[in-house]
C-alpha cells in the first residue's frame, strides 16, 4: 500500500470511526432526549456501519463476507433513520410514533431473516444483483420523502434574502451529505464513469469532520438539530392597566402586609391582585425596575425600619423573622443591600442623642 492509499485509509476510517463516536454520543450522552437526536445517532452508526465495510474491503477485497453482509444490512436502515430524523427535527415530537418503531422492527427482522435464510457468502450474485439493488431503491425513496419533506428548507438555501437557522442549516446540510453519498455509492453500483467505490467514505468523512469541529465549538448541542417553535414574545403592558394593578399591589402591600409572610411566592401575590404571574412579573419589571424578590424584600427592610426604631425591646433577629425573614442572616443581608448599611449600624443611627 503506497502512501497515498496509506492517507486514503486513515482519513476514511477514522471518517467513520467518528461517526460511530458521534452517534453514540448523540444516543447516550446528551442532556435532553430529543428524538431527533436519536434518529440521528441511528443514521450516524447505520452509516458507518455502511463506510467502514466500504473502506476495508476497497483496500482488502479478501474481507470476510459476514462483514460484506452487515455493512449492506446496516445500509438497509439509513433511509429510514434520515426520513425519521428529518420529520422529528421540523416537528418535534414527544414519543416515537408506534407506526415507525413497528417499521423498524419489521426491517430488522427481515434484513435478519434474509441473513439467515440466504446469507451473503452462499449467495453473492443474489446479493449483488437482487438485494442490494433493493437496499438501494429502498434508500432512495426514503431519500425523496426526505427531500419533499424539507423542500421548503432547501429552497431557502439559495435565497440570499433569507437568513437561515442553525437548525434549518443543519436539517438541510445533513439531507444534502446524505444525497451525495447515495450518489456516489450509487454510481459505483452502476459502474458509472469516473465513479469509486471508495468516494461514499471519502465523502462520509469530510461531512463528519465537519459536523464534529461544528459540534464542538456550538453551544446548547442537545438543540443543535430541532427546530423548535420560538418562544412568544411577551406583550408590553399599557398604561391603563399597570396604573390598575400597581394600586391594586400597593394596597394589598398596605392593608394586609401580606410581605410578612415568610413562604410568599410569586403566585401568590399575583392571585391577590388577580393577575397572573407572568402579568405580575412584567408589571414589576417594567414599571418598578425590580425583580418580585427585591420587591418584597424593600417593604420587610421599611417595616423594619419602623419597628427598629419603635420596638426596642425587641431583638434585631427577632424584627427580621416578624417581618418575614426565614433567617437572620437573610435578614441582614437583605438590609445591608437596601439601605446601604447593616441592621446594628441603622439601630446605632437612629438611637443616638439629638445634640443640644
Amino acid at each position: 500500500m503506497n502512501v497515498g492509499k496509506e492517507l486514503l485509509f486513515f482519513f476514511s476510517v477514522v471518517g467513520a470511526f467518528n461517526g460511530i463516536l458521534l452517534g453514540i454520543f448523540l444516543l447516550f450522552f446528551t442532556q435532553k432526549k430529543y428524538l431527533a437526536n436519536n434518529f440521528l445517532a441511528g443514521l450516524l452508526l447505520a452509516l458507518g456501519a455502511r463506510i467502514t465495510k466500504s473502506v476495508f474491503l476497497y483496500f482488502d477485497r479478501g474481507l470476510p463476507k459476514i462483514y460484506l453482509q452487515i455493512g449492506l444490512s446496516a445500509c438497509f436502515f439509513i433511509g429510514p433513520f434520515l426520513y425519521y430524523f428529518v420529520r422529528s427535527a421540523i416537528t418535534p415530537l414527544e414519543k416515537t410514533p408506534k407506526r415507525w418503531t413497528w417499521t423498524l422492527i419489521g426491517l430488522a427482522v427481515m434484513m435478519l431473516g434474509i441473513g439467515i435464510a440466504v446469507p451473503y457468502a452462499d449467495y453473492p450474485i443474489l446479493w449483488r444483483k437482487v438485494i442490494t439493488r433493493a437496499i438501494y431503491l429502498q434508500w432512495f425513496g426514503f431519500l425523496l420523502a426526505s427531500g419533499i419533506l424539507i423542500r421548503g428548507l432547501l429552497w431557502k438555501l439559495f435565497q440570499r434574502s433569507y437568513t437561515m437557522k442553525p437548525a434549518e442549516t443543519w436539517i438541510s446540510m445533513i439531507f444534502l451529505g446524505n444525497m451525495l453519498i447515495f450518489l456516489l455509492y450509487f454510481s459505483s453500483m452502476i459502474n458509472a464513469p469516473f465513479a469509486s467505490y471508495i468516494s461514499g467514505s471519502i465523502a462520509f468523512s469530510l461531512i463528519l469532520y465537519l459536523m464534529i469541529t461544528l459540534v464542538i465549538y456550538k453551544k446548547k448541542t442537545d438543540e443543535l438539530f430541532l427546530l423548535l417553535p420560538e418562544k412568544p414574545v411577551s406583550k408590553k403592558l399599557n398604561e391603563s392597566d399597570a396604573g390598575i394593578w400597581l394600586g391594586k399591589l400597593e394596597k394589598v402591600m398596605t392593608e394586609k402586609a401580606i410581605y410578612k409572610n415568610p413562604d410568599l411566592k410569586l403566585h401568590d401575590l399575583s392571585r391577590e391582585i388577580q393577575v397572573s404571574g407572568h402579568q405580575l412579573s412584567a408589571l414589576l419589571n417594567d414599571r418598578l425596575g425590580k425583580n418580585f424578590t427585591t420587591y418584597i424584600n424593600e417593604w420587610r427592610i421599611a417595616e423594619a425600619c419602623k419597628m427598629i426604631a419603635t420596638e426596642q425591646h425587641l431583638t434585631l433577629e427577632a424584627i427580621g423573622y416578624e417581618v418575614g425573614f426565614n433567617s437572620k442572616s437573610t435578614f441582614f443581608a437583605a438590609f445591608k443591600k437596601v439601605k446601604g448599611t447593616t441592621p446594628s449600624s441603622y439601630q446605632l443611627t437612629i438611637n443616638q442623642p439629638i445634640a443640644d
